[in-house]
């Protein structure tokens, strides 16, 4: 049983001994805290909702006491520690499958301290997960100290880099379109034009990764309910067995789409496509498109020993839901 303990903050990481076969995870969100939290809320397009925002449209699911104004932060801000709060049951899971903490890091912290990618992050991790929900005019790009960093970290065998580069809403110039892309999604908290994922574009671009972030895409569900379609999986290209046991994530009503740039079928796998919800037109329906892109590999190549995966960071929060399937996708994200 898990020792409980006091909460921490603002203090140095105190590294994880490496235990065989007992992976030690870590999770950077991209963001520059003070930048998103500081946001004009007057402006109406490429910001995070304010909490009292979320608290009217999510009425009455926040009108509890720790969600007061007496316990917690009303303004962007909060809604940047309800992200965290609920990657608090990924933490829990991972730590008691594999022993260590899960540790957390921000490139830029609510105390303005800036901490990029390096040695200090790296060197007692074996799976690294970079979030990307910076939004774009943030101008939040990996250095290239960054980019040889991961790099040399990936020649480590065992190595595990997840990038969860976040949806891209509202990309077009036709205003038409953006209002049917918004249609489609239906989540009023969301901008009609929403570009998330410099950092991560960036650490793509840099490591080789052809892959695109693109649109935020409803994901179908079972009629009646928000449980979602279960994933069609590549069960012949998922030889490591990090989907054994797993038939769906979460529901997330803007999904990006990881659209794969290269036609080389050996540099990138496809593991798991997610059904879209047809109901509602989008661009990408239009194009004849139906599932979307939700999990993909990239499989150890030349000198790069580690695993590249890409995941959206919202399939490891429980702030849109989550079931047993999901944590068996942690546990064995964890495990294999």
């Amino acid at each position: 049983m898990a020792l409980n303990t006091g909460r921490t903050y603002n203090q140095l990481h105190v590294p994880r001994k490496y235990t065989p076969g007992k992976r030690r995870f870590s999770v950077y969100w991209a963001w520059s805290y003070p930048w998103e939290a500081n946001r004009n809320i007057t402006e109406m397009d490429n910001r995070f909702s304010t909490m009292t925002e979320v608290r009217r449209v999510g009425w009455p699911n926040f009108e509890s006491i720790e969600f007061s104004e007496k316990m917690f932060l009303q303004g962007i801000a909060g809604t940047l520690e309800l992200f965290h709060l609920s990657l608090v049951r990924f933490q829990t899971v991972v730590g008691e499958a594999t022993g260590h903490p899960v540790a957390v890091y921000q490139r830029i912290d609510q105390a303005g301290q800036r901490l990029p990618i390096d040695e200090r992050v790296l060197a007692d991790t074996d799976t690294m997960m970079v979030f990307g929900l910076d939004h774009m005019l943030t101008e939040q790009e990996a250095a290239p100290e960054e980019v040889e960093a991961l790099r040399k970290f990936l020649t480590r065998e065992g190595t595990c880099l997840i990038l969860g580069p976040h949806h891209d809403v509202g990309g077009s110039v036709d205003l038409k379109e953006r209002a049917m892309e918004y249609a489609h999604h239906g989540d009023p908290l969301v901008p009609r034009q929403q570009r998330f994922g410099k950092y991560t574009r960036s650490l793509m671009k840099g490591l080789g990764v052809p892959v695109e972030n693109r649109y935020g895409l409803r994901p179908a569900t079972l009629q009646g309910t928000t449980r979602t379609v279960p994933l069609s999986i590549s069960d012949h290209l998922d030889t490591r067995g990090w989907l054994t046991g797993v038939n769906t994530f979460v529901f997330h009503m803007h999904l990006p789409h990881y659209a794969v740039t290269t036609d080389d079928p050996k540099a990138i796998h496809v593991l798991a496509r997610q059904p879209i919800d047809l109901s509602k037109p989008h661009p990408f329906i239009e194009s004849g498109n139906r599932e979307l892109n939700m999990f993909l590999w990239m499989p150890p190549t030349g000198n790069r020993a580690g695993d590249i995966l890409l995941a959206d960071s919202t399939i490891f929060t429980t702030l849109f839901g989550g079931d047993e399937s999901l944590e068996r996708f942690w546990t064995n994200l964890a495990t294999k």
